[in-house]
């Protein structure tokens, strides 16, 4: 990894409080077993620097103890690690991709991947094992949450930063 420097520090801070602000902001959609969580779209963002890994997982934390506190989330104290633990995950992954996928068009269909299939699986067991059920589709409801917000929003997120490397001025 690189050396923490204050650029990532405040890139991570403001990335924890983009994620939080927006699973706060749709908090009717964020918490429940099916969710559709909008700051999801930000798991594409450790392609483009090593401060979302840290700003991902803060906002994650943030946002499930939230959702603890406030009584939106059903699975309340073991989200606040599991959940956490899976965008960590995720992210490092998502990282490692940016260095590895060049090409624009294979980050667009493969950046995606880590965060569905992680929280697909990981949260959809945390479902099954809190809250009962069938972990097929515990594991499937989460999936085409995650399908549906990092390819609709976090792909054209990549496209946007992508575009004239914004992201070079940015991070």
């Amino acid at each position: 990894m690189k050396t923490l420097t204050l650029k990532n520090i405040v890139v991570a801070s403001i990335i924890a409080a983009m994620y939080t602000a927006l699973t706060i902001a749709f908090a009717e959609i964020s918490y429940k077993d099916v969710q559709f969580r909008i700051s999801e779209a930000l798991t594409v963002l450790p392609i483009f620097t090593i401060g979302a890994v840290p700003g991902l997982t803060l906002g994650c934390i943030i946002s499930n103890i939230y959702g603890w506190v406030n009584g939106n989330n059903p699975m309340a104290a073991v989200d606040v690690v599991v959940g956490p633990l899976a965008t960590l995950i995720a992210s490092i992954i998502t990282y490692q991709m940016g260095k590895i996928l060049k090409n624009k068009t294979q980050r667009y269909i493969f950046v995606p991947l880590p965060t569905i299939l992680l929280n697909a699986i990981i949260v959809g067991a945390e479902i099954t094992i809190t809250q009962g059920g069938n972990i097929f589709f515990n594991t499937l409801f989460v999936g085409i949450g995650e399908l549906t917000v990092c390819y609709i929003l976090g792909v054209p997120l990549m496209f946007a930063l992508h575009k004239n490397d914004i992201y070079k001025k940015i991070f």
